[in-house]
């Protein structure tokens, strides 16, 4: 019993270990389990993380801009992202596993020259720890094959990525393409070169300056007009460089601008140089804003007008002074005795001293004009002395002067002045071992209520009124004018009536047609003067122009005419047409008349050869040097001269061989007897062949039938005008009519810009 019960016991025993056993590798086994279940879900987590990630990486790696570029150590493409892609120019199926200089990559760099891709892109373009990038590169990269225009500018910045245990695993190379940027640069760079090299070179003077109007950057131009240098004008205040006088408004302008009232400003002012000289310039200036509207600074032109204004002066001058004797001319003398007239208190204040040589013509004649011309300048010397100072001295045309003068004793003193004349032509004239006695006749005005009725214009006539009766009284003396002198003479009444209808515009212009004979295009115009009287209706020059030039107005009626010839080429539509006006040798010798021209085409800006001056053969006669001085100036500033009435003069061919003329135009009297008079027709048809030989324009007025036009446009005649064309018309009424031939349609049409053979 006691060995069973021993038995059972161990039994028992046995199967309790083996039990116990059980019971540990089945809760082992449950602890596997639930590690097992535990890891399961962990991966499945981990799996989940990793999927996360990547599709993080693949949306980095899609949406930067920059290119990224994962290699081997030893090279080898890991991957690279779409910008990546483009900027090389590869497939990133293509490329993922090839070394990185298997991928057709050319690599130069800033200075063109090649370079090895793995050295750009590569870990020995890295330096420092893992994880920190090196000093980024600029390379140009392409691809094999292609031109250098395909290259595009890459900054490439390489670092290595690092292990857990802070080791490098692999390379990442940083890509940026700046090509747009390095286009700018280049273009802001090449737009500085350009714009420093048109600065430093142009012929003007250039600055940039800053708001507080001082000189940031200048040309030589501009330190050459200044007389100093470049480095000396930096950081200089531009306002002290200017004229004292002119600062103020300067200043105003530069305030205007940064108002926003202008945009720009330009004005004529001087400039004070280094060695203390003025010198005039223009000076434009605009202002610069940001690209939000906030000012900038400067840009300044400056352009040396010295010259131009001395030659604009010394042209205002002669159309103002006479240029023989250089006195005031009538112009001028106008301007100042209306200014001082329109004074208050003028009368008592105010006296007129007309004087006009004896016997002038006498030394003309004698000793020719080179005399007298030296007659003339002696007596405006006298004259000056005279007056000194005290008034204004003028001569209005041949040998007649005035004298303004302006005086609290008025009467005293021009009785002094002309004391002092006569007194200082006691002495005769010594010219060329001769003794040239002059003496001169004076008439004297006072200014009162009765000479001003008038204005200037009553002024002058009571000082003319005076003058005639000097010279009627034995010359070489002074008259006093009283109202009893008012109808002393036809000249004085006269002299008043045309100052009268200057003045209250009864005097017009007339245009007659010059056409082309060869189709009868209006090629020009005769500027003939009219003079509408009050009480005598439309008079002719034939009618008043001779009484005219007896008055000593001839030189003032011409000076009107070029006035308004211009001023009807100025405002024609047609800027081609040309005007032809009459001029005597009287007006010519005057020299007023010639710096009237100048002036006038200068100032309304008409080309020169659209006005044409004629002169006749008769006025011509005994000339003298000085008309020929004054036609030569006439063909040097490019204004045509004609001689009219051709072939009715006493030497026509000495005049065509010495004489500046450009053409000639045929008289009428030759004209009238065409085709039946066979003498008329021979000498037409010579004097023809004689100016086109010569190369000169040839117009023949007085046409009147179609016969005529034929006749002398067959023997050589290039232009003609007469009745047959039209008669003169008013202004612009001029080109408007139709002839009696045939309508003239084509009257401004193919003109040529200057008259021209």
């Amino acid at each position: 019993m006691d060995g069973i019960l021993a038995l059972i016991g161990r039994a028992t025993l046995l199967d309790l270990v083996a039990v116990a056993v059980a019971l540990v590798a089945t809760l082992g086994v449950v602890v596997l389990v639930l590690r097992l279940r535990r890891a399961t879900r962990q991966w499945s987590a981990d799996r989940l993380e990793i999927a996360r990630l990547h599709r993080w990486y693949e949306a980095i790696k899609a949406a930067t801009r920059e290119g990224l570029v994962l290699q081997t150590l030893g090279g080898a493409v890991l991957d690279l992202n779409p910008a990546a892609c483009d900027m090389l120019d590869v497939e990133a199926s293509n490329a993922v596993g090839r070394h990185i200089n298997d991928l057709g990559l050319v690599v130069v760099d800033e200075h063109g020259l090649a370079m090895v891709p793995a050295g750009v892109f590569g870990a020995r373009r890295t330096s420092g720890s893992p994880g920190r990038p090196a000093e980024p590169v600029l390379v140009g990269v392409g691809r094999a094959g292609l031109g250098q225009e395909m290259i595009r500018a890459v900054q490439v910045s390489t670092s290595f990525v690092p292990n857990g245990d802070g080791s490098a695993v692999a390379v990442l190379s940083l890509l940026t393409d700046v090509t747009n940027r390095q286009q700018t640069k280049a273009a802001l760079e090449r737009s500085e070169t350009q714009f420093r090299v048109a600065m430093e070179n142009a012929p003007i003077g250039m600055a940039l300056v800053d708001l507080r109007w001082r000189l940031v950057e200048v040309n030589a131009a501009f330190a050459e007009l200044l007389g100093t240098t470049v480095d000396a004008l930096r950081g200089y205040e531009l306002l002290a460089l200017s004229h004292p006088d002119e600062r103020a408004a300067e200043r105003a302008e530069v305030a205007r601008l940064l108002d926003g009232e202008t945009h720009r400003f330009s004005q004529e002012k001087r400039y004070l140089r280094a060695d203390g000289h003025e010198v005039w310039a223009v000076l434009d200036v605009a202002l610069a804003r940001t690209p939000d509207g906030a000012p900038d600074h400067f840009v300044v032109q400056v352009r040396d007008s010295t010259e131009s204004r001395l030659q604009a002066e010394m042209l205002t001058h002669r159309a103002m002074h006479d240029p023989l004797t250089g006195l005031a001319n009538r112009t001028l003398l106008q301007e100042v005795l209306q200014s001082v007239i329109e004074q208050p208190g003028a009368a008592g204040r105010l006296a007129v001293m007309a004087c006009d040589l004896d016997r002038f013509k006498a030394i003309n004649d004698r000793l020719g004009h080179a005399a007298g011309d030296e007659v003339l300048v002696h007596v405006a010397g006298v004259l000056r002395a005279a007056a000194g100072g005290r008034g204004t001295v003028a001569r209005l045309g041949g040998d007649e002067f005035v004298v303004v003068l302006q005086d609290l004793d008025s009467a005293r003193t021009v009785v002094e002045v002309a004391a002092a004349v006569h007194g200082g032509l006691r002495e005769p004239l010594r010219f060329q071992r001769k003794r040239i006695a002059v003496r001169a006749s004076i008439g004297i005005a006072f200014a009162d209520a009765d000479t001003l009725a008038n204005g200037a214009p009553g002024l002058l006539a009571a000082a003319d009124a005076a003058l005639y009766r000097a010279k009627a009284a034995g010359r070489g003396r002074t008259e006093v004018y009283d109202p009893s002198m008012a109808a002393s003479g036809v000249s004085t009444s006269l002299h008043a009536e045309l100052t009268d209808a200057l003045t209250n515009g009864q005097l017009t212009l007339h245009y007659q047609p010059i056409v082309a004979l060869s189709d009868e295009r209006v090629m020009g115009h005769e500027a003939l003067i009219r003079w509408q009287h009050p009480q005598r209706g439309m008079l002719l020059p034939d009618q008043f122009l001779g009484v005219a030039e007896e008055a000593g107005l001839g030189v003032q009626l011409g000076a009107w005419v070029v006035t308004e010839a211009v001023a009807y080429l100025a405002r024609c539509k047609d800027q081609t047409r040309w005007v032809s006006i009459n001029a005597s040798g009287d007006q010519l010798g005057d020299g007023e008349f010639v710096a009237r021209v100048l002036w006038e085409i200068s100032r309304m800006r008409v080309a020169p050869g659209r006005l044409v001056v004629e002169l006749t053969e008769s006025s011509l006669i005994d000339s003298g040097t000085r008309v020929r001085h004054e036609l030569t100036q006439l063909r040097a500033a490019g204004v045509p001269i004609l001689l009219d009435d051709f072939g009715t003069g006493i030497s026509p061919l000495s005049y065509l061989r010495d004489l500046p003329v450009n053409g000639v135009k045929l008289d009428q009297s030759f004209t009238s007897g065409i085709p039946d008079d066979p003498a008329a027709a021979k000498v037409a048809r010579a004097l023809g062949s004689l100016a086109r030989d010569l190369t000169m324009i040839t117009i023949a007025e007085g046409i009147e039938n179609v016969e005529q036009a034929d006749f002398l446009y067959a023997s050589g005649w290039r232009y003609g005008q007469g009745w047959l064309f039209g008669g003169g018309a008013a202004g612009d009424r001029a080109v408007t009519g139709a002839a009696p031939r045939r309508a003239i349609g084509a009257a401004c049409a193919a003109v040529p810009s200057t008259l021209q053979e």
